[in-house]
């Protein structure tokens, strides 16, 4: 793929930095991990819901884990299976596994508070560059370049110049995110939250609202005539009819059960078996269902 990253020279990024802080001080979603009461570990938590998730469907589980582990020692000393279990119909719930994870490390590692180093975030289990770099932009106040799906298209049009990032994030973006980074570090954290609220409200993938946009007169796409993407076609996510789909069902036995569930009570969610076993064999493998004696199975104990 051909690198169309422009390079900004500092007084560049600048005149982006002001317009977009404005903006979000006045447009911004007032939303409870931004809240100074959420702390590090609800960023944490939220920054684990969110992916790939839209913000209305994670707010009432966000709201309920927050009450009922309102601190990563809580998470860590139940059982894996009630994270999957109150996880609810998020979607991805190996996210739930991993956060369980991190909670454990955090409880063992930094005595129950989750750590501000980023080499100590990006050593949790289940944390990845982005999360770790989020957690330590929005949490505590550090300078980083948060590279989300929002924030890659912010920079995508009003600095490269084309309609979407690259499917996989490249170095490219990651070196153009440094530049646009602001030298001060509470400037640089607000930088974060605000353009990627930009990319969610305003600059979003299925439509630009130019006439909103705090930068539009220095958006690079806008001004070459907002050309057509080049690549490869953009499709959402198949859901229906998938091994994704059917795991759901299973799942969703298994979280309203208080108890072990047959293999009988499986086998009535779907109708094509082929399938069904397959889909129930990837739960067990990814740690999510646990088998036991005489057909039966239950959330991770």
């Amino acid at each position: 793929m051909t690198d169309t990253t422009t390079d900004l020279a500092p007084t560049d990024a600048a005149a982006l930095h002001a317009p977009v802080i404005s903006w979000f001080d006045e447009h911004a979603r007032d939303l409870p991990w931004r809240r100074p009461e959420a702390g590090a570990w609800g960023v944490m938590v939220s920054e684990f819901m969110l992916q790939q998730t839209p913000v209305n469907r994670v707010l009432p589980v966000y709201e309920q884990w927050l009450v009922r582990w309102p601190r990563p020692a809580d998470l860590a000393a139940d059982a894996p299976g009630e994270a999957v279990r109150a996880w609810g119909r998020l979607g991805y719930p190996r996210r739930a596994l991993r956060l369980h994870g991190a909670a454990q490390a955090i409880a063992e590692r930094h005595g129950g508070d989750v750590p501000r180093e980023h080499a100590q975030l990006l050593a949790l289990p289940g944390i990845g560059e982005y999360t770790a770099a989020a957690v330590a932009s929005f949490a505590y106040g550090q300078r980083h370049a948060v590279l989300d799906t929002n924030v890659r298209r912010v920079f995508a049009r009003a600095a490269s110049g084309i309609q979407y990032p690259p499917t996989a994030t490249t170095a490219a973006e990651r070196k153009l995110a440094r530049a646009l980074l602001p030298d001060d570090e509470a400037t640089a954290a607000r930088w974060a939250a605000a353009s990627m609220e930009l990319g969610a409200l305003v600059c979003t993938a299925r439509g630009e609202d130019c006439a909103r946009c705090p930068i539009a007169a220095q958006c690079a796409w806008r001004l070459a005539g907002k050309p057509a993407h080049e690549g490869a076609p953009r499709r959402g996510q198949a859901y229906a009819g998938t091994d994704r789909q059917v795991r759901g069902k299973l799942l969703a036995v298994l979280r309203e059960s208080t108890g072990p569930v047959p293999q009988a009570a499986l086998d009535t969610v779907w109708h094509e078996p082929v399938q069904r076993a397959r889909a129930l064999d990837g739960l067990v493998a990814d740690g999510l269902v646990e088998p036991l004696e005489g057909g039966m199975y239950q959330l991770p104990g």
